[in-house]
């Protein structure tokens, strides 16, 4: 499975943005997707995930609940993260992530996803 990620840009604090991974050779509802991020100096955070084949389960770090919101595109295959209310500390790469162990209980965990995509950089000026 390969993923790509998309839709960072540079963008004024209160704006939005709306990220996508797209993933070729599987299809991506049967893998629990999630989005970490990495700021500069730091470790990669999770941020968001949805499960696998209902998509019907979400997990959110505490800082963005209530600003992000993921989602599944069953269409075009993506996953999506969608972002408002941006602040400077949202600061980082994005990386979409998969698993396809789908396990719930792991859901921030880096290690429980064996698909990365390369990352995408979102920069909110102060």
């Amino acid at each position: 499975v390969q993923l790509q990620a998309s839709g960072g840009g540079l963008v004024q604090t209160g704006g939005s943005l709306r990220l996508s991974c797209a993933a070729s050779g599987r299809a991506l509802s049967r893998l629990l997707v999630g989005w970490f991020r990495q700021a500069p100096g730091k470790e990669r955070e999770f941020v968001a995930a949805v499960n696998r084949n209902s998509g019907s389960s979400f997990s959110y770090t505490d800082s963005v609940k209530g600003r992000f919101t993921i989602s599944r595109d069953y269409a075009k295959n993506t996953v999506n993260l969608q972002m408002n209310s941006l602040k400077p500390e949202d600061t980082a790469v994005y990386y979409c992530a998969a698993s396809s162990s789908g396990i719930w209980s792991s859901v921030g965990l880096p290690r429980a996803y064996n698909y990365w995509g390369q990352g995408t950089l979102v920069t909110v000026s102060s």
